[in-house]
């Protein structure tokens, strides 16, 4: 984990700043029907870096990370990568991430939702071979 020291910001709190956004694309759809999930984001006036603790809330600029939840599951995960957001295994049918931007202490600033149906994977054109004899 890294200290807010080793930044190389300012230490005065980043009052002055506009509110953190999140922006989110829906997912690519070309990868949906393997039960992939990628969805893009990015963040206004929010750098997403591996850095947390209540120190950390007086970097600037503003720096924080997301919290993520898969159908209204009672945990999240904390991605803090700045990559797209890549989940495997989902079940065909529809789903619901949270995705939340939250400051190096967990406080939730900006958050939204993607809906999407993952369609259910086609057996069809799979050959399926006797190899008795």
């Amino acid at each position: 984990m890294k200290r807010p020291e080793s930044m190389g910001r300012s230490s005065t709190a980043p009052t002055d700043e506009p509110p953190a956004k999140l922006i989110i694309d829906p997912p690519l759809p070309e990868v949906l029907s393997f039960g992939r999930v990628i969805i893009q984001y990015h963040t206004e006036n929010l750098h997403i870096v591996p850095v947390f603790g209540p120190a950390a809330l007086a970097v600037s600029p503003r720096i924080g990370h997301l919290h993520v939840s898969v159908d209204d599951a009672p945990w999240h995960w904390v991605d803090a990568s700045g990559e797209p957001l890549a989940i495997v295994g989902l079940p065909p049918g529809p789903h619901k991430i949270l995705i939340q931007l939250a400051n190096a202490n967990h406080q939730t600033l900006d958050q939204g939702v993607v809906e999407f149906v993952v369609p259910a994977r086609s057996t069809a054109g799979t050959a399926t071979h006797d190899h008795g004899g």
